[in-house]
């Protein structure tokens, strides 16, 4: 009985242990969320959304130039970084073998580890330097190299995960590899693929730094693509190093909202998850 008894006060002990780690984990996370919206919900009305930066000196304006931006830039790192982080990811997890494909999983361990502006300094002399100029598309080619990275990764690990047994038992009824990672190993892989993508759209939406070494801003409103562009991120800083009042309270309303964007997509990359099969039991 005392051993039993011991073993259940060890057990609530680290129950309580994990507990509060997970407590200490949450608590800065509603601060900050708690905070920026404090800072910043007066200043979220429809003009933020349907109109752009002021002059200097006069007061309101919005950030639709910026968001609009910032949808096209991070798009454009889609366009180019799903496709490859996922055929990388099926590549790695498939048919990944030998020191090629190690070299593959390092290179992509050590970028996610290098500082963000990395990426913004390797595409300044290749994209910005030969065009003369900042441009929407520099931006989505240094996004992109952040989530090819994240993307791929997240992929092979989630391939993985799948059953060996799944893949014999298509490979004997005569499919092809190829075959049998399309249809039997991708989709029953596709939450934990969909979940890995959402988060590394969440991750590169915020970033700052390797924008401004390609995309630089604008405080007009701007579609084209070979022209500097304004994104969020960086018009949140330009506005936080102002010494405008004004303009700080519109970095706090930004703030707010790209916040509040990662935490949706935070949200439903939960949701996929719960949502898809669980091919682990």
């Amino acid at each position: 009985m005392r051993q039993v008894r011991r073993r259940q006060w060890r057990s609530r002990l680290m129950l309580a242990g994990a507990s509060l780690c997970a407590l200490l984990c949450a608590v800065p996370v509603m601060a900050v969320l708690l905070y920026v919206t404090i800072k910043g919900i007066g200043s979220v009305n429809w003009d933020f959304f349907t109109q752009i930066q002021k002059p200097v000196g006069e007061a309101g304006g919005g950030m639709k130039h910026a968001l609009v931006g910032s949808l096209i830039v991070v798009g454009g790192a889609s366009l180019v970084g799903l496709p490859v982080g996922l055929a990388g990811g099926i590549y790695l997890a498939e048919f990944g073998e030998g020191r090629f494909a190690a070299a593959v999983r390092f290179a992509a361990d050590t970028i996610n580890g290098v500082p963000s502006i990395v990426a913004g300094l390797v595409i300044w002399p290749l994209v910005v330097v030969p065009m003369r100029s900042f441009s929407a598309i520099a931006g989505s080619l240094a996004l992109a190299i952040i989530m090819i990275p994240l993307v791929m990764r997240t992929t092979e690990e989630m391939l993985r995960l799948v059953p060996r047994s799944q893949r014999d038992a298509a490979l004997a009824v005569g499919a092809t590899r190829a075959r049998t990672t399309l249809s039997v190993v991708l989709p029953a892989a596709v939450g934990g693929v969909v979940t890995g993508t959402l988060l590394a759209l969440a991750r590169i939406a915020g970033e700052t730094a390797p924008l401004l070494f390609t995309c630089l801003g604008n405080q007009w409103f701007s579609l084209r693509l070979d022209h500097p562009i304004a994104t969020l991120p960086v018009q949140i800083y330009t506005y936080a190093i102002a010494p405008f009042d004004d303009w700080h309270r519109q970095a706090w309303a930004g703030a707010l909202v790209l916040v509040s964007g990662t935490l949706l997509v935070n949200v439903l990359a939960r949701v996929a998850t719960r949502r898809r099969h669980d091919f682990t039991r």
